[in-house]
């Protein structure tokens, strides 16, 4: 069983995505993650809108962030809509919060303002890359720059009074050897002499992300901080904040990533193109460009099977069992399983997750979500009722991955062959195939009983005892009400689509064949 964490404070974990576009599949599963283990502890799913990059702001993203989620069954207890008492959820309209902290900072000696313009801090990485060097504003030079550990009080003052830019810099601490936990990492150690002086507070007002991450999430009584690894360099930083502060630190775990393919590099938009699979939840039209990316969605893929597929990318039970509910995955989940090493993304796996939810799903069900399928193709008012199609389905649907592929696999339930396979009919129709359809339709047509196991009995009887081979009448037999060598149990669809239908087929197709 899976560890349920008991803390001096409620579990409280949050997915923090970015609005600026739709939301990739590892997005997804971060949050999957972090849903798994807020309700295996009884706790607490929010979701808050990092927002603070206006220059990448998507207008459509947040709508397509939540739907996702709601779409994957996978829905936020707290966030934007759905206040809490933690609110706002937005980092747009917290804005007015981060100021007083970084300042609190400023005061207590632990961050500085920094007036150093864009083009000297250019110079000196240039002048350093031509020496061989890596410029880093950090403890070795901090005092040789242009800020306030190396100016007076008074000039400080007047720049900012002048209107002057500046920003606020973390003051890293010098010469400690700061031991790090992650869940699923075990323990780091990170010497604070090689790490920057991190932006807290940009010049146009606004926060980096590291501080109102931060402080956001304190004020919100996070306990866990579950998310990607490309986050994790910035752990030490978020940790010397949290004890700058000396407020609780939450407990990190950094999820691996979702590999291409070929296991060489972070999945992307351009390989689910390149190889034919979305990387994307749902649809998504870029208003700029009005390019479409593919969803899972739109694609016919399951919720569950999606979910279930994004679960073992990092992680693993431990056990033999692949397919789990939502619910068994609550129960099942465990941070500590998740893997270290990047997962790779496999599209067979995917569809054979989706193919196992597809044919373990209701036929009365799948047949619902076909009808408009159907209609499509046939026109509303078809005559084929829910009950009828849920039986067609239940004939085909183990051939099937996607609901979508019940017409391909069974149209010959629902209308006629129009045409019939060239090669097949080639081999199959024989001289004297005409004259054994004939006799066929004779027997057919004496059979009152026409269900498919009196069917076969009467048929494979007749078909022994005048000593025929079974090809030459079955290949036909199968070409006439199918159009192709292809379909369930030959005597399945006789029973389907009826004795007047059966042998109407039959005729026409001693009409139209052999195909020259």
């Amino acid at each position: 069983m899976p560890k349920f964490y008991t803390m001096s404070r409620p579990v409280r974990v949050r997915f923090a995505p970015s609005p600026t576009g739709p939301l990739h599949m590892g997005g997804v599963r971060t949050a999957l993650f972090n849903y798994l283990f807020a309700k295996q502890n009884q706790g607490s799913f929010v979701l808050r809108i990092e927002d603070t990059d206006q220059n990448r702001y998507v207008a459509n993203a947040e709508n397509y962030i939540i739907d996702s989620l709601n779409w994957s069954g996978i829905p936020y207890d707290e966030g934007p809509g759905k206040d809490q008492g933690f609110g706002p959820y937005r980092q747009s309209e917290r804005k007015h919060i981060y100021k007083q902290y970084a300042d609190r900072l400023v005061d207590e000696g632990k961050a500085y303002y920094a007036f150093d313009t864009a083009e000297k801090l250019e110079f000196h990485r240039k002048d350093h890359l031509e020496k061989g060097k890596t410029f880093i504003y950090n403890w070795h030079n901090r005092e040789k720059l242009v800020n306030s550990l190396s100016l007076s009080e008074v000039e400080v003052k007047k720049r900012i009074e002048n209107g002057e830019k500046y920003v606020i810099r973390f003051k890293t601490p010098t010469d400690l050897n700061l031991e790090l936990q992650d869940l699923i990492r075990g323990k780091i150690v990170i010497d604070t002499n090689t790490l920057d002086d991190k932006i807290l507070f940009k010049s146009d007002g606004m926060p980096t992300y590291h501080l109102a991450n931060v402080v956001d999430d304190h004020l919100m009584e996070i306990s866990h901080v579950i998310r990607g690894e490309e986050w994790l360099p910035s752990l030490a930083l978020h940790v010397l904040l949290y004890k700058a502060f000396k407020w609780e630190t939450p407990e990190f775990a950094h999820l691996p990533l979702i590999l291409k393919p070929t296991g060489k590099g972070k999945l992307s938009k351009r390989d689910g193109d390149k190889l034919g699979f979305p990387v994307f939840p749902l649809a998504y039209t870029n208003e700029k460009t009005g390019e479409v990316s593919r969803g899972y969605r739109e694609d016919g893929y399951f919720p569950e099977a999606f979910v279930n597929m994004l679960a073992f990318l990092g992680w693993n039970p431990g056990t033999e069992q692949e397919i789990f509910s939502l619910e068994d995955l609550i129960q099942a989940f465990d941070i500590k399983k998740v893997g270290k090493s990047g997962s790779k993304f496999d599209v067979e796996k995917t569809n054979w997750f989706q193919h196992q939810y597809l044919v373990n799903t209701d036929s009365k069900i799948l047949a619902a979500t076909f009808m408009p399928e159907l209609e499509n193709h046939l026109g509303k008012g078809h005559g084929f009722d829910q009950d009828y199609v849920a039986r067609a389905i239940e004939l085909i649907k183990e051939r099937a991955t996607f609901v979508k592929d019940f017409w391909e696999l069974g149209d010959y339930f629902f209308k006629a062959p129009e045409s019939y396979d060239t090669k097949a009919a080639k081999k199959g129709w024989k001289e004297d195939t005409d004259a054994l359809m004939h006799e066929l339709i004779d027997i057919l047509s004496e059979l009152e009983d026409f269900t498919s196991k009196n069917i076969e009995d009467h048929v494979k009887n007749w078909i022994t005892s005048n000593e025929i081979g079974f090809g030459k009448v079955m290949q036909p037999f199968r070409l006439s009400l199918v159009g192709a060598l292809k379909g369930p149990h030959l005597f399945d669809i006789c029973e389907m689509i009826g004795r007047e239908e059966t042998i109407a087929r039959i005729q026409t197709a001693t009409e139209k064949l052999p195909v020259e």
